[in-house]
């Protein structure tokens, strides 16, 4: 099962997360302004973020950590059939030993963290592993965004809106201060259902928008198109 972009391709047999919207959102919308030596994708999953980050940027080392064995391997066979593969590399860790092993600061960190959807639990154990917040507690994530994050560095997250406030707040507590903020909405009529975020360690007024997804089914909007016409094949 492989998904299609203009400048890569995911293999996502063995994956439980799939290409989604959400992943696609935080790889085009993560704000690249200061021109990052070094990126890290904390929960990699396919490596798509990473692989969107590649083709945005000209960070010479793309560093991606992932958990799940099937992921992981994944993750690597997306890296290395892509044109970027030489910048690219994954490691199979958690979160809590990939602390304890590096040392290096990075200039972009993103996540697409593992969260709680209304607190329901599917029949898959992989794919709830992946999906739900126990698997990668905000707190864990946001101190080592902390511990990672360059003095210039940009720390980038998509969250479910209802959470927005309590990540926010994690974030000024370790003096991570917004950048900017979009909220997103599946349809003009819909209620918000994401948060985009991106974090610096520079008090500043953060910029807040909202993008719509789509008018009607497929019917794209333009900001939507705009954001991520460089990937998709159709757009």
């Amino acid at each position: 099962m492989t998904f299609n972009f203009k400048q890569f391709t995911i293999n996502q047999d063995k994956c439980a997360m799939k290409v989604g919207t959400d992943g696609v959102l935080l790889g085009a919308w993560t704000p690249l302004i200061n021109n990052p030596y070094n990126i890290l994708d904390i929960g990699a999953g396919t490596g798509l973020i990473a692989l969107m980050l590649a083709q945005r940027s000209n960070a010479e080392q793309i560093d991606a950590i992932e958990i799940d064995e099937h992921a992981y391997e994944e993750c690597v066979d997306n890296f290395e059939n892509s044109p970027w593969s030489d910048r690219l590399y994954c490691y199979h860790a958690g979160l809590d030993e990939f602390v304890d092993e590096v040392e290096e600061l990075f200039d972009v960190i993103v996540s697409n963290p593992p969260f709680y959807t209304d607190d329901y639990k599917s029949d898959n154990e992989q794919r709830d592993l992946a999906r739900f917040e126990d698997a990668l507690p905000f707190e864990e994530l946001v101190e080592a965004a902390d511990f990672f994050l360059s003095d210039h560095g940009i720390f980038s997250v998509i969250i479910p809106f209802k959470e927005e406030e309590r990540f926010v707040s994690l974030c000024t507590e370790r003096a991570l201060f917004p950048l900017k903020m979009t909220r997103v909405k599946g349809t003009p009529t819909s209620e918000i259902k994401r948060s985009l975020l991106a974090f610096t360690r520079i008090e500043q007024t953060p910029l807040i928008d909202e993008l719509v997804i789509e008018t009607a089914r497929h019917q794209y909007t333009r900001e939507y198109i705009a954001l991520t016409k460089e990937f998709y094949l159709k757009m």
